[in-house]
């Protein structure tokens, strides 16, 4: 009986009263730390860390008795065997490491126990056996969870370590070439393939190479922000990288001082992804940006490629809807590069595809391929250009035209032409806002009456940070709201979230993106203010009349709904007076 009241009395002793029965603290040490918990509010355990009182591994010790779990000291390498039972992906979520086998029981090592309960369902129906903890340090665990990411990567290249190379004959077959790689092969063929798999790896939208004082510097762009993705290294290794690149891309190697834009295809896990490559002479040398182009993979992400997996909010939704089953007319995307336009326009052609209409697109290139539609890539060095495309579509009887970008003058007439003579034209612009459009068609020689009898709507779109699940509740000081253009005394009490950071997200705080649009539908009236040049202010009543959500109220409805930051919608929209 009296060892029974013992042992339900240690279960009920706190996270320092165990340090200080262990003897890795003393009494006053505990209570400076309770004394400071009160005022930071944090954890005890991280205190005693950050006061140097006790270190990770001894956390972990405290952690294993206080939950009655044996702790162990874990190596520097996990068994293979043990690592190929469970996917990288699980082991990061719930953040666990396999530790061994006992009998018939699949042991994983944690720091906290109490996600235990939340992996334990996935991982007995995953491994069909009985599941059991053993505690370890934090440190240790997200050591081996990076040393198992980076390895698992580059055991995937080392497989074929060259990614095959996919060239375009003058006949307009895809060639293959596969060249097996052997232990001699050059470590900057190894570098390249490598990084351009891990870049693919963490759903990177471009690879920036930029040489510096410091070296050569490589980064990812993942959900529209820069991520270092290794150290510096050595500047000697510039040159070559560069050169394997234009080589790739079919460029001229010799030529060092003028920009090159190139392209290339690989050939990865068994499907296709096109790469453009832009090179740009700097002070250092030359710095090189390629553009992934993953339509395969994005297809997949998506599931049936509809505008409903936007997350639009509903009345933006319906009026897209209506805007895109127009029976003639242009729908125009307009934004920044990177803003999602294609994407969106590919969606709106998904549902509105059918066997009984014909359609077609041009393209440079084609971003994502899509059963039951021609798609033409524009190829400028065999005269393929989008205006010449886009006549030679027109003979071939299309019900819906989708212009990748109107860039030049002809593009624009042809297709102000087409949409004016009973065709549905999608396209896009590069400008900054919805209004600015126009101006860029009138720079471009085209009548405003001719623009405007063809225009159905204009829809400007930005791409904005989702927040991962770590994230935190926040009341954000009244002269921050001030500064965002928000009310203090309507949102004081409002709870906001900000991004805080976990193994999921790779510390940033958001996972990935959104899109957030401003749809003007032209009317009478707004088509007559267009022609008069009547003031844009009242062009913006007229529109916010008509049901439009202008960009910056749409981040802001994101931030209130507690999908974003405050931080972030600052980022993309600029900051506008709101109530």
């Amino acid at each position: 009986m009296g060892d029974t009241l013992e042992i339900r009395k240690q279960k009920r002793m706190k996270f320092g009263d165990w340090a200080v029965k262990l003897g890795f603290m003393t009494r006053e040490q505990l209570d400076y730390v309770n004394s400071k918990m009160n005022i930071t509010q944090q954890r005890v355990g991280q205190i005693c860390i950050q006061e140097g009182f006790i270190d990770d591994e001894k956390l972990a010790q405290i952690i294993a008795i206080q939950h009655a779990y044996e702790y162990v000291t874990l190596k520097d390498d996990v068994d293979p065997d043990l690592l190929d039972m469970v996917p990288l992906e699980l082991m990061t979520k719930y953040q666990f490491v396999p530790y061994e086998m006992r009998g018939g029981t699949f042991v994983i090592a944690m720091a906290e126990p109490r996600n235990f309960l939340k992996a334990i369902d996935e991982l007995e129906i995953l491994l069909d056996m009985d599941i059991s903890i053993v505690v370890a340090s934090e440190r240790k665990i997200k050591d081996l969870l990076k040393k198992i990411e980076s390895s698992s990567s580059m055991v995937a290249v080392s497989e074929d370590m060259r990614l095959p190379l996919v060239r375009e004959s003058d006949k307009g077959e895809d060639i293959l070439s596969i060249e097996k790689v052997s232990m001699e092969e050059s470590p900057i063929v190894k570098l390249i393939d490598s990084t351009i798999l891990d870049a693919i790896n963490k759903r990177a939208s471009d690879i920036h190479i930029e040489t510096s004082e410091e070296g050569v510097i490589i980064r990812y762009r993942i959900d529209g922000m820069l991520h270092q993705a290794t150290e510096p290294l050595d500047q000697k290794y510039q040159a070559p990288i560069v050169s394997r690149i234009k080589v790739m891309s079919e460029l001229d190697i010799s030529e060092k001082r003028v920009p090159q834009d190139g392209r290339f295809k690989l050939k990865v896990r068994d499907r296709n992804i096109d790469f453009r490559v832009s090179i740009l002479p700097t002070i250092f040398g030359e710095d090189v940006v390629i553009r992934i182009l993953d339509r395969e993979n994005l297809v997949a992400e998506v599931g049936d490629f509809r505008l409903d997996s936007m997350d639009l909010p509903p009345h933006e939704l319906t009026r897209l809807r209506r805007m895109i089953h127009a029976p003639y007319g242009m729908f125009l995307m307009t934004g920044p590069t990177g803003s999602g336009k294609t994407t969106t326009l590919y969606r709106a052609l998904s549902e509105i595809n059918t066997k009984e209409e014909k359609v077609i697109t041009i393209e440079d290139p084609v971003e994502y391929q899509l059963k039951g539609i021609v798609q033409i890539p524009v190829n400028e060095k065999k005269g393929l250009t989008f205006a010449r495309g886009l006549r030679s579509i027109l003979r071939h009887d299309p019900d819906k035209i989708l212009v990748g970008e109107i860039r030049d003058p002809e593009t624009a007439q042809i297709a102000l032409q087409s949409a004016l003579t009973g065709h549905l034209v999608f396209t896009t612009v590069h400008a900054n806002s919805s209004f600015e459009v126009i101006n860029r068609f009138i720079h471009m020689g085209i009548e405003p009456y001719n623009l405007m009898a063809a225009l159905n709507c204009i829809v400007a779109q930005r791409l904005i940070r989702t927040l991962c699940e770590c994230k935190e509740p926040i009341r954000l000081a009244k002269d921050r709201l001030k500064e965002s253009g928000l009310n203090p005394e309507r949102y004081a009490d409002h709870i906001f979230y900000e991004a805080k950071g976990c193994e999921l997200c790779k510390g940033t705080g958001y996972r990935g993106r959104k899109a957030i649009v401003e749809l003007i539908e032209l009317n009478d009236d707004i088509r007559e203010g267009f022609v008069q040049r009547i003031p844009l202010s009242e062009l913006k009543r007229m529109a916010a009349r008509q049901g439009t959500t202008f960009l910056r109220k749409a981040a802001i409805e994101e931030v209130l709904n507690g999908k974003t930051t405050l931080r972030e919608a600052n980022r993309v929209t600029f900051i506008e007076p709101l109530n």
